[in-house]
């Protein structure tokens, strides 16, 4: 599926070409087979079923296509969307490049997303298969999955990692231990030759508006623009050895993690966030060049000084881009600090930190990379609106609502300006040469990755638990905000909500707090 914009113009005319994210890998395999490619968590068993995996490149292609054959055989049709909700091991890097070895469109799902939210988007975009992991931590998503497939008519087939597969659910556990029969079939009969195949939809992801749920659609393209500003701000080597924190539900997520992966063409290895001293474990005995983590838990890392690794990268993602302006300055000498400010699913901002420690300026305008006067590659335009709002445009940031004619519904859609610019709702303080963000969107609440309309929370509270319940949204300094429930019967409030189908996070919210012993 190629998006055309409303101007009569295909929606990628100007990045056409063929590198796409599962050929990347393909290609890797041919060069490299036996490096090893991907690894799991080393605790991997206490959050999901299944014991550490390690895979070679060869291994992990033998099984991106073996997922591909299987989706096939389903009968999905080409361009068909499939919902991901994996928890951060290898599967979830393979199911996802499965997907688009199949010719199928790839739309992975937050992981503490649940019946209300994981509804809507599958039935916003007519999704017709599901994968997930069997279990994340103590919720079943086996369960989960096929109760939401049975509230959506177009999921026709829902797939699984994991044990004790229901009946109904197919398991793709085999992949791992498939013979190879046959390649998968061409795509090029039913895409066509032009523009290439990287201007094909690859991914949809999901952003919040202060309206709901948005779907963000971005071609392989468009994904590959947004790893290459990362790899090349953060002068990452041929490869390198990255050990990720990042889950792959967001932009940031494939942008920052996986796809310099697949550029480098090194090795990944993950960590399911956040559990403190697993994480420790795991930089103890991983040997890396690059962590890549929250912002706000790299600078907590420099300062207890355990960044005592010589000549590494630690690229901090930061959610809320306005808490950057005021964060502390680098300490760690022996490691670079790369700052990666992320806009909703717009788009995102790196750079290195300078020789005083401190956040590096970004120019309003062409932002290039490297951020040196070298610098030759465009990574974005900026500028500020006259409601003195950040807006962007460049080859990351996508150029067309999604589905087609979401702007003639009357569900939020990604709104694109006739000269390309999309306002990210993110407050710039104006005047001065450089970007400075001062607030995030209002009406809206950041809680690590997520992001969830302030109003409907608070409505939905109200309304569950016979109206006893009440919300506060207080601030956090390492997730950007917390959520802390009051009620005469937080139990009662905490069962409604979770029968309802809502987010653990504010489930959680109403959840007993035991006091300390004496």
């Amino acid at each position: 599926m190629i998006l055309e914009d409303p101007r009569g113009q295909p929606a990628t005319h100007r990045i056409g070409g063929r590198a796409t994210l599962d050929g990347m890998l393909q290609q890797a395999a041919l060069r490299q087979p036996e490096q090893v490619a991907l690894s799991d968590p080393p605790n991997r068993a206490s959050f999901t079923d299944g014991e550490p995996r390690r895979l070679t490149y060869a291994q992990a292609d033998r099984v991106v296509s073996a997922i591909a054959r299987r989706l096939r055989r389903m009968g999905l049709a080409t361009d068909t969307v499939v919902g991901i909700q994996l928890a951060n091991t290898v599967e979830s890097v393979l199911a996802l490049l499965g997907v688009l070895r199949a010719g199928l469109i790839a739309m992975p799902l937050p992981m503490l997303w649940r019946r209300t939210e994981m509804t809507a988007a599958l039935g916003r975009v007519n999704a017709g298969a599901l994968i997930v992991s069997g279990r994340i931590g103590a919720a079943d998503h086996f369960g989960l999955a096929m109760a939401v497939a049975a509230e959506i008519f177009s999921v026709r087939h829902v797939c699984g990692f994991g044990h004790d597969t229901p009946d109904g659910l197919i398991s793709l556990d085999e992949v791992f231990t498939a013979d190879e029969p046959d390649p998968v079939p061409s795509l090029a009969d039913e895409r066509g030759g032009s523009p290439g195949p990287a201007a094909h939809l690859a991914a949809i992801t999901w952003d919040v508006s202060a309206q709901g749920l948005v779907p963000v659609a971005r071609s392989h393209a468009e994904l590959i623009a947004g790893g290459v500003a990362v790899v090349v701000e953060g002068r990452l080597e041929q490869g390198a050895a990255l050990l990720s924190t990042m889950t792959l539900s967001s932009f940031a997520g494939l942008a920052v993690a996986m796809i310099p992966w697949l550029i480098r063409g090194g090795s990944l290895a993950l960590h399911q966030p956040f559990d403190a001293d697993s994480f420790l474990a795991q930089i103890d005995a991983t040997a890396f060049d690059a962590m890549i983590v929250p912002g706000p838990l790299a600078s907590q890392l420099a300062e207890a000084g355990r960044l005592t690794v010589s000549d590494i990268d630690v690229i901090g993602v930061w959610r809320a881009p306005e808490r950057l302006s005021r964060a502390s300055p680098w300490r760690a000498p022996t490691a670079q600090m790369i700052d990666v400010q992320v806009f909703g699913e717009a788009a995102l901002i790196a750079a290195c930190r300078g020789a005083d420690g401190m956040p590096a300026a970004i120019p309003l305008g062409t932002v290039y990379a490297p951020r040196d006067p070298q610098g030759t590659l465009v990574v974005a335009e900026l500028t500020a609106t006259t409601n003195r709002t950040l807006a962007l445009r460049g080859p990351m940031v996508p150029r067309v609502p999604f589905p087609p004619d979401a702007e003639r519904s009357e569900l939020p859609y990604f709104k694109v300006a006739a000269n390309g610019f999309v306002d990210t709702g993110y407050t710039c303080r104006p005047g001065g040469p450089n970007l400075t963000v001062t607030a995030p969107p209002p009406g809206l609440v950041g809680i690590g990755g997520y992001r969830f309309v302030e109003r409907e929370l608070k409505d939905l509270v109200g309304h569950v638990g016979n109206g006893d319940g009440t919300l506060a949204v207080l601030p956090d300094a390492f997730a950007g905000h917390r959520l802390a429930g009051i009620a005469v019967d937080h139990d009662t409030v905490e069962t409604a909500l979770a029968q309802h189908g809502a987010n653990p996070l504010l489930v959680g919210a109403f959840r007993k707090r035991r006091r300390p012993a004496a």
